[in-house]
């Protein structure tokens, strides 16, 4: 398994797996955009030299927003998502990032397990933010403790 981060010759392949995967995907040049910006970062995983998943945030004033965290449907449930969160966590931690927040469907509830085992706490909800198929949304949210200082509360 190779874990690293998103390059140019990459974005056509996220793409690809990105339109297989999700409704309302984004295109190569969207993938292109945000994984060159900066205060982003994106990471994919390859086995064999085959895209098996994907994910990144987008820095915002300290925070991590994470989107697009995808596994191509016959690598999961092997624990790739873990590892490649556990990885995106860890680097923006390094980056100087106090707090990530992300958005998943509700019905999605081995996502779900996943980032609660990750120390997410469940936020709130949006409703209807998913159209294809019309979904709520469940607000989650990884925050450094402030006061102390300390990030031995992270779970990853």
């Amino acid at each position: 398994m190779i874990l690293r981060s998103m390059q140019q010759e990459d974005f056509a392949e996220v793409a690809k797996l990105e339109s297989e995967i999700f409704s309302e995907p984004w295109s190569e040049e969207s993938f292109k955009k945000a994984a060159t910006c900066p205060e982003n970062l994106y990471l994919i995983v390859r086995i064999d030299n085959k895209l098996c998943a994907y994910c990144g945030f987008w820095g915002i004033a300290g925070e991590g927003q994470i989107t697009n965290v995808a596994v191509h449907p016959d690598y999961r449930r092997h624990g790739i998502a873990r590892k490649m969160l556990e990885e995106l966590l860890r680097q923006g931690i390094e980056r100087g990032l106090n707090a990530f927040t992300l958005e998943v469907r509700v019905g999605n509830l081995g996502a779900l397990r996943l980032y609660h085992s990750l120390g997410f706490q469940d936020a709130g909800i949006r409703r209807q933010f998913y159209s294809h198929p019309k979904e709520d949304a469940m607000i989650l949210w990884l925050i450094k403790d402030k006061e102390t200082d300390n990030t031995s509360h992270w779970k990853y």
